[in-house]
Order: C-alpha cells, then sequence, then structure tokens
C-alpha cells in the first residue's frame, strides 16, 4: 500500500465519493423491493407485480442519474486519491445492481408464476433474502469506505474497510450454490411449467444471482483502488 499521504478529495473539488455512497444507497433500495415482487410473483398477484416493477424502475433511473452526475462531474484534471480509472471502473459493477433488480422485475411482468410447486416459491423467496443480506453487507462496506475517505486514508480505517470485503464475498458464494440447487429443480418440472416455464424462471434465477456477482465484483474492484 503506498505510504504517502492522501489527502481528502474534499480539498481540492467537491468530492465524488459522496454521490457514489448514495448511488449504493439507491441500488441497496431497488433489491431490497424484490422482496415484495417477489412474494408478490409466487402469490400470483399480477397486479402488484406490475406496480412493483414501476417502483424498482424508478429507483433505478434516480440511481442512473447519479451514476450520470460522478462522470459528468470527474473532469481528468480533477486530483483524486484513488486512480482515476479504478474509480470509474468500480463504479461499473455497482451500477448494474439496480439494473439487474430492474431486470428481475420485468421479467415478472411476463409471466405470472403459473402453479409452481411450494418449495420452488419458497427457494425464490430464500435466495432473494440472501441477495439483500449480500447487498446489505455490501452497503456496510461502503459506510466505511465513506469513513475512509474522511481520514485521508489513514492505514487503520482502509484496513477495516477491507476485512468487509470477505463477508460479501462469503454471501455471494452461497448465494451461487442455492441458484445452482434451485436450477435443478426447476429444470426437473419442466412437465408441469413446460420449456418456455423453464426458461423464464431459470432467467430469474439466472439475474438474481448477478445482483450478488456485481456486488462482490465491485467489493474486489474496491479492495484493488484501496491497496494500491
Amino acid at each position: 500500500m503506498r505510504r504517502f499521504i492522501r489527502f481528502p478529495v474534499d480539498m481540492f473539488v467537491k468530492s465524488p465519493f459522496k454521490p457514489l455512497y448514495e448511488h449504493a444507497k439507491k441500488a441497496g433500495e431497488a433489491v431490497q423491493k424484490l422482496e415484495d415482487i417477489v412474494q408478490a410473483f409466487c402469490d400470483a398477484d399480477t397486479d402488484r407485480v406490475s406496480e412493483l416493477c414501476e417502483e424498482i424502475s424508478a429507483i433505478e433511473h434516480k440511481a442512473d442519474k447519479i451514476k450520470q452526475s460522478i462522470r459528468e462531474n470527474l473532469p481528468p484534471s480533477m486530483l483524486l486519491p484513488v486512480n482515476r480509472q479504478d474509480f470509474l471502473s468500480f463504479l461499473k459493477p455497482q451500477d448494474s445492481i439496480p439494473d439487474s433488480a430492474e431486470d428481475i422485475a420485468g421479467l415478472m411482468t411476463l409471466r405470472s408464476s403459473y402453479n409452481l410447486p411450494s418449495d420452488i416459491k419458497e427457494d425464490l423467496i430464500q435466495i432473494i433474502k440472501e441477495t439483500i443480506k449480500t447487498i446489505d453487507e455490501y452497503e456496510k462496506l461502503m459506510d466505511e469506505i465513506s469513513k475512509v475517505i474522511k481520514t485521508s486514508f489513514r492505514a487503520d480505517e482502509v484496513e477495516k474497510a477491507l476485512s468487509g470485503i470477505s463477508a460479501v464475498e462469503q454471501l455471494e458464494h452461497g448465494i451461487d450454490k442455492m441458484g445452482l440447487k434451485l436450477g435443478r429443480k426447476i429444470f426437473s418440472i419442466e412437465e408441469e411449467i413446460g420449456a418456455v416455464g423453464v426458461y423464464h424462471l431459470s432467467e430469474i434465477v439466472k439475474k438474481i444471482g448477478e445482483i450478488s456477482d456485481y456486488a462482490a465484483r465491485a467489493a474486489d474492484m474496491l479492495r484493488v483502488m484501496l491497496s494500491k
């Protein structure tokens, strides 16, 4: 890790780290809504699914506006305490979190739950709950990063922040395993829901898994960014 002092970016220009944290919170807000929409999907409540889809899309749009603002207010001449390209690269997977939430919501409006077996419904709800836990841990990590910025990247604060990355990665690994198990169950009921139903559900589960993947990827990029 570099030993020179990294001055808070606020000393030079408006800090891009505060909106970055706000963007992370919007991503978390979109993911939180997924528990409700999955429950509505499992209950075959199409009206509620459509309503929640619109809410999630609105949150994603707000996150997108924050992302655009960050990029527009990050000129090449800006003096940052981290590598500029690393910062922009880090923003990409974080921004993919609300994007994926919106994709999941959209997929759920395409078909009803077509009399899914109760164990499939339970597994869908459980994998979403674990996904929310992952994003909760990711938000905690971003909160620690905001403290690191305020302390001019003091070594002990950086180390404390980096320790939170493993929690995100462990949860992501568990969700990968849950997704594989759920995928096998979905293929086993092809006769009940048809090939299109299998494809539809598989896409939903795939997109759910992507959320924790993006969180873990962003966390890993954060490790790289802070360790230079």
